[in-house]
């Protein structure tokens, strides 16, 4: 990269982390405080010293909040801020039940006990992205750290989306759009939570670029797709699975289609298959071996409120999921035909990346796919953070879809309109009664992107040429 585009990578992400001194607080969620909680366990807080801490940033939070929501109140901004109110009866709940749990003897694990063992064992095997927030609470304290993370976070997962974008091809200009759309679009604000979407979008990112220079012809690349699963598996387990079977099967569908057309799958294509299929068996197995919660303890936390009512039985609570689920998806098509933005930026996306890239277009709509698998597993229609990863489609792939309509500068400033529609020079005058030969065509009707992709196939299925693209 040369030293002006990744100054113009390095000013975006600078840009969009002052944006973000606007909201220092106010971004967490109710499990932010587990996530804190345990960072602060790492760093080498005690149980009491580590709740503490977090139940004061989180109340402080609320209270900020409140006040922000009082001043623009057009019925009570004349009346006292109710935010120290709100500060203070927080921290009275949470120091009272906070304090009965670690009486009673909940004090296992690195998260404090702000919920049921049984609960807070679903945080307990998510430690990477608390692992990630320790230097920066230990060296910033908690309100700082929790932003700082967040910003680096966020503008590593813009930088990522720039060399995914230029690993497939597209022009520097549009490969700072798709950075800029990271940013403006929902998959910023929601990585800047102290929540596990940012760096799981993050990551997801990596392992994109590291499909992409694979298909390009750089076998070692699998290695980053590996490594990158890998710590996704640390951050959320069940996102690192998603990842690894659609990448698999999206892997087995381009390997199918190949057979169909009678080219040969690529030898790509099986490194990626291999290592998408290892992963998924390990990752399965993993979850076995070791103590993580199964599917029915998340069953039971969706369908009992974190487990703060009886469970149900079993084919009871699968109905009841079955129902939720059902409702969950009419709902929601409901509101995105009301505000269709969202669908319409998908379908722009996706038609752009199988355009440019059939083959990594499939790959970029498995791992959208993620978002649609997470939401269906916790159909909750008022968390939907869940269905972040859908977003990538559009971040990626509508810089695609503009660089089909990308042409090189004129030497002149103002093109015609419809410049590129029509050819600029004329068709020859033929006297009458005289016809020309018309030349044959050299070339392959088919684009010169999918040419070399090709032609890396047709060079043979022993590793590939760095020049080529598995396409």
């Amino acid at each position: 990269m040369s030293a002006r585009p990744a100054a113009w990578v390095l000013f975006l992400a600078a840009l969009f982390g002052c944006l973000q001194l606007a909201n220092v607080t106010g971004r967490d969620t109710p499990d932010s405080r587990n996530y804190l909680s345990y960072a602060l366990s790492l760093g080498g807080a005690d149980k009491e010293e580590a709740a503490g801490r977090t139940i004061a940033y989180a109340c402080a939070s609320r209270g900020e909040t409140g006040s922000r929501n009082h001043s623009v109140d057009v019925r009570r901004f004349r009346a006292p801020d109710p935010g120290p109110e709100i500060r203070d009866e927080c921290r009275g709940y949470y120091d009272w039940s906070v304090g009965r749990r670690l009486e009673a003897g909940q004090t296992s694990g690195w998260t404090a006990p702000f919920m049921s063992e049984r609960f807070m064992r679903i945080f307990e095997v998510r430690p990477g992205y608390p692992l990630l927030l320790v230097p920066f609470v230990t060296v910033l304290g908690v309100t700082w750290g929790l932003w700082a993370a967040g910003v680096v976070v966020a503008a590593a997962g813009g930088v990522l989306v720039f060399l995914v974008l230029r690993t497939v091809g597209v022009p520097v200009g549009l490969a700072l759009t798709g950075q800029a759309l990271y940013y403006l679009l929902p998959t910023g604000a929601t990585a800047m939570r102290p929540m596990t979407e940012g760096t799981m979008m993050a990551l997801t990112l990596a392992v994109l670029w590291g499909c992409a220079l694979v298909l390009r012809g750089r076998a070692g690349a699998a290695g980053l797709v590996g490594v990158s699963l890998a710590l996704l598996f640390t951050v959320k387990h069940s996102q690192a699975l998603f990842l690894s079977v659609c990448l698999a099967g999206g892997l087995g569908v381009i390997g199918l289609y190949r057979r169909r057309a009678g080219r040969p799958v690529g030898a790509a294509v099986k490194t990626l298959l291999k290592v998408t299929v290892g992963a998924t068996i390990g990752i399965m197995l993993l979850t076995r071996l070791l103590p993580y919660p199964s599917e029915s303890d998340s069953l039971q936390d969706l369908l009992t409120d974190h487990f703060n009512r009886p469970d149900r039985e079993r084919e009871r609570a699968w109905w009841e999921f079955l129902h939720l689920e059902l409702n969950f998806w009419m709902e929601w098509l409901r509101r995105q035909l009301a505000e269709p933005l969202f669908l319409a930026l998908l379908v722009a996306g996706g038609w752009g990346a199988l355009r440019r890239w059939p083959a990594f277009g499939v790959l970029l709509a498995a791992a959208g796919g993620t978002g649609v698998l997470s939401i269906a597993a916790h159909p909750d229609i008022g968390i939907d953070r869940l269905m972040v990863m859908v977003w990538l489609v559009p971040v990626v792939g509508v810089p695609l879809l503009l660089a089909e309509f990308h042409r090189p500068r004129r030497p002149y400033p103002f093109p015609s309109l419809t410049q590129g529609l029509r050819p600029r020079t004329p068709a020859p005058q033929t006297p009458e009664g005289l016809k020309i030969a018309q030349p044959r065509p050299t070339h392959s009707a088919r684009p010169a992107f999918e040419d070399e992709a090709v032609q890396a196939d047709q060079r043979g299925s022993g590793g590939g040429s760095p020049q080529g693209r598995d396409g």
